[in-house]
């Protein structure tokens, strides 16, 4: 393509100056993480065709210490090229192998290829999927799994914490019969729980990768085995289970997986936005609302009325979730990008994957430190079970159904409680401190009895 001036101080050659020249979208650069995953395959494909003989040791070794400085991050100003690019990835791809064979033959002090050996074995339709997958299981690994891991212990022991205390429930948003705070926390728990096994499950489906597909996914130009040793390689840097695909058509054509991955990120940013809404209607107030939680302050919340506190931590968290659904959203249409034997979006959807699992867990995390962890329940719950209407729900299977909603009625109409007006019905006191007991209502078998509708 003829002549390219590249800065006399640039780690990288033509190949990544014409991309830059030819993608001035977003000014933002690929992720970091991402970067990582990519020098850490050409790190151990280096070591692999070493091994079998298609790369002189020494060589191989300059390659292995210039993708471990790219891999430390010690060179991320050299990897300008935008997102918005080749759909293939094929500019980064390049981008990796000129910056790590320039360093190579500093090292070395001799020419080393960024295609013949940097690249050796290896196609930017393999590599850059396997990247993708790659960086974001290391992504779930280090940053989310560890933020769910401790949300849920914070969730789990806030459910013992307040598991005595009985508040009234609620369905529709209108009051329904009672439950322990404590329960409702250990939903939340659950749901947490929930969302650690779907990161797991997504992890694993995410570390079969494409490598050694090569071009088309026939393996043209990639010696038998190669990929598989250095997919064993990958685990042995990683710790994760790195394992070649057994269908290299299905990896390399199709963005399946990381679309799979990101759904489970999609079910666990929407279930930590039901525990945080939660958290955040029970702490409405604090005279004017629910206010059955006393969220921790973190930081004033007006600039105009003196002491007013808001639940900015759910509000942060809230608005990653937003994120992510919009990243769902990109990536599910990245699949239009499955054309034949390629998919031609991956940048795209290798950023939007990243940045949800990284958005995740760092809000998952500060949402635990910062608004579960110093959560404290109020006097509020407990003051207004006397006064619920659907007590009235436990005296159904003693006075019949009717009886009992003209009980509520009465009691919505007369501002008084439920025990006061069946009292005066002539149901023993000590019959109603039986049936009315609010704690034995949030056990199974509680009530009066079978319910009869």
């Amino acid at each position: 393509m003829g002549e390219m001036a590249v800065p006399a101080e640039a780690l990288y050659g033509a190949s990544t100056q014409r991309a830059v020249l030819n993608f001035p979208i977003s000014g933002r650069p690929m992720p970091a993480g991402f970067i990582r995953a990519l020098a850490l395959i050409k790190r151990a494909a280096a070591e692999t065709n070493a091994e079998l003989g298609l790369l002189d040791p020494a060589m191989a070794r300059a390659i292995v210490a210039a993708a471990d400085d790219v891999a430390a991050g010690r060179h991320d100003d050299a990897f300008p090229i935008d997102i918005y690019q080749t759909g293939s990835g094929t500019s980064t791809n390049m981008n990796a192998n000129e910056v790590i064979a320039h360093l190579a033959s500093v090292r070395l002090d001799a020419p080393v290829h960024p295609n013949d050996h940097v690249n050796a074995g290896q196609s930017s339709n393999d590599t850059i999927p396997t990247a993708m997958q790659l960086a974001a299981a290391i992504a779930i690994d280090l940053t989310l799994l560890p933020a769910l891991e401790r949300l849920h212990g914070s969730l789990a022991a806030k459910a013992t914490e307040f598991d005595s205390i009985v508040k009234t429930g609620r369905t529709h948003l209108q009051d329904a019969t009672p439950i322990r705070l404590g329960q409702e926390f250990a939903g939340y728990a659950g749901q947490v729980a929930a969302s650690i096994r779907r990161a797991r499950t997504a992890l694993d489906e995410l570390l079969s990768v494409p490598l050694g597909g090569t071009a088309v996914g026939t393996g043209i130009n990639a010696p038998a085995g190669a990929a598989g040793k250095t997919c064993a390689r990958l685990a042995s840097l990683t710790g994760l289970a790195v394992r070649e695909t057994d269908n290299h058509f299905l990896a390399q054509a199709t963005l399946d997986t990381v679309i799979a991955a990101h759904g489970a990120l999609r079910a666990i940013a929407l279930s930590l936005w039901k525990i945080a809404s939660d958290v955040r209607l029970m702490g409405m107030g604090p005279r004017a609302g629910i206010a059955e939680l006393a969220l921790p302050e973190t930081q004033p919340g007006s600039s105009i009325m003196p002491g007013k506190v808001n639940p900015v931590i759910v509000e942060s968290l809230t608005m990653v979730v937003a994120r992510v659904v919009g990243n769902d959203a990109a990536i599910g249409f990245s699949q239009t990008g499955s054309l034949l034997e390629l998919n031609v979006m991956m940048p795209v959807a290798a950023a939007a994957l990243l940045e949800s699992i990284e958005l995740l867990g760092a809000a998952a995390a500060n949402f635990s430190a910062r608004a579960i962890e110093g959560l404290k329940a109020t006097n509020r719950g407990p003051q207004l079970v006397e006064q619920g209407l659907m007590l009235a729900t436990a005296l159904a299977p003693v006075i019949g159904y009717d009886a009992a909603a003209n009980l509520a009625k009465d009691a919505l109409g007369s501002g008084r409680t439920i025990r006061e007006l069946a009292l005066e019905r002539g149901i023993p006191a000590a019959d109603l401190d039986l049936l009315l007991d609010p704690d034995r209502m949030t056990r199974p078998g509680g009530g009066g009895g079978p319910a009869r509708g």
